[in-house]
């Protein structure tokens, strides 16, 4: 099993809290509030996240290797008062 498919529980937290923000988004709304809600759901992006997630050095390092993560900085670039963005390195399926 691969690291990107033994995540399941994580893939689904992270669209349920997509979910939940969206509901705030719209309850703000309703509510003529000027407050901005924001989901950013990068894919995988080259960080610590993967070494301490796995606890193995390897497996971390083989999920880098994969294919061309994302950057920090190219998730920052593209955060500018939005509701939602989803980015992805290109060969990542999902």
């Amino acid at each position: 099993m691969t690291p990107l498919t033994s995540s399941r529980f994580y893939a689904s937290t992270k669209f349920a809290v997509r979910a939940i923000t969206e509901g705030l988004r719209q309850e703000m709304r309703e509510l003529k509030s000027h407050i901005r809600i924001s989901s950013v759901s990068p894919g995988i992006v080259n960080t610590e996240f993967a070494y301490r997630a796995f606890k193995d050095p390897e497996k971390a390092k083989n999920l880098y290797s994969s294919i061309e993560p994302l950057r920090p900085e190219d998730v920052a670039a593209s955060v500018l008062h939005i509701n939602e963005v989803i980015i992805r390195p290109t060969e990542q399926q999902q």
